[in-house]
């Protein structure tokens, strides 16, 4: 049976200041998709964060297990020894039924960090410590099979070796960030002040041009909200008035912005319509917006060849003309960042 689960409050800068780093237990914080593992006597079952039974997404983790009990840790692509992309973790999700071919060409994994239950023992009371303890033990032993990993805990929790870590995430492609947990915590549902942490790595950048817009949703409905943009095809040298120079869709951005802002964004939409689709409006390629992003990846659904991660507008460039937004060479650079 699925159990809620714990969630981290992110890290805000003047609160590292004023933590005891003994306290904590520091992990790398993995990009993949959270899950939690119930093995029993009718068999493993895989539940994502909302609860969801993704067994028969992931048949060659669902496997029967001689342990007993609850896990939680996180899928992510490729084996314990050769880390995968997000990409290819998301070529398996929501794929109720993967071929043999899909599975095999995108393998997947457990990296496990907690324990629930144990047998017929309720541990969420007991302390990350005493928890910890007893998984790494289980990972000797019932649970010791290959498509189970244990997520290290990294040594020596730290101002200054947090901050090492932290940079040294871009480099870890599958890492998105630090965890910082509280040893004698216990596991409760929700996100519990004071218990976890997450300090995500700073998101890249890029500014692109609005392209098309589209009303938003709920209270959002009476305004363009929802904006595809765009990155240039050719190097900015070659971008003129009178050139060839097309902009290409990198990226669907509804987030980040105020309430004022959307109002102006909405106008700017309004004014500037060249075309309708249904309910999508092209718009004309002046407005510039800074977006923040996790990550970029290949993608063959894009003319670009590429797509980013949860983008979100990070700022308005009304003061900067469209030919200096940034090209689809700029962001393929970013791939490996």
């Amino acid at each position: 049976m699925f159990r809620p689960m714990m969630l981290a409050h992110p890290l805000l800068e003047p609160e590292i200041e004023r933590l005891d780093f003994t306290s904590f237990q520091a992990e790398w914080k993995w990009d993949g998709a959270r899950i939690q593992l119930v093995s029993g006597t009718d068999g493993v079952r895989l539940f994502s964060r909302s609860g969801d039974d993704i067994s028969s997404t992931f048949p060659e983790i669902a496997k029967p297990l001689s342990w007993k009990g609850v896990i939680d840790g996180e899928l992510l692509a490729g084996t314990p020894d050769q880390l995968g992309s997000f990409q290819q973790l998301q070529l398996r999700l929501n794929r109720k039924k993967p071929s043999y071919k899909l599975m095999s060409d995108n393998p997947v994994f457990v990296r496990v960090y907690d324990i629930l239950i144990d047998g017929d023992s309720d541990l969420r009371e007991n302390s990350l410590e005493h928890r910890r303890a007893l998984l790494e033990a289980q990972m000797k032993s019932g649970l010791n099979v290959a498509y189970l990993d244990l997520s290290e805990i990294l040594a020596e929790a730290s101002f200054a070796n947090l901050q090492i870590w932290r940079e040294q995430c871009r480099a870890g492609g599958l890492i998105e960030g630090v965890m910082l947990k509280n040893k004698t915590s216990s596991y409760q549902a929700g996100r519990i002040k004071g218990s976890w942490y997450k300090w995500k790595r700073d998101p890249l950048t890029a500014d692109l041009v609005i392209l098309y817009a589209q009303r938003g949703h709920g209270r959002r409905s009476s305004f363009f909200s929802d904006f595809t943009l765009g990155a240039w095809a050719e190097d900015s040298k070659s971008r003129t008035n009178t050139g060839t120079a097309i902009l290409l869709p990198v990226a669907k951005a509804y987030s980040g912005f105020s309430d004022d802002e959307l109002k102006m964004l909405d106008k700017f939409v309004r004014e500037h319509i060249v075309q309708k689709f249904g309910p999508v409006r092209e718009v004309e390629k002046t407005l510039v917006v800074e977006i923040a992003f996790d990550s970029v990846q290949r993608s063959k659904r894009h003319k670009s060849g590429i797509a980013t991660r949860f983008p979100r507008f990070k700022a308005i460039r009304w003061d900067k003309p469209a030919n200096e937004a940034n090209s689809v060479s700029d962001l393929i650079a970013m791939i490996d960042i």
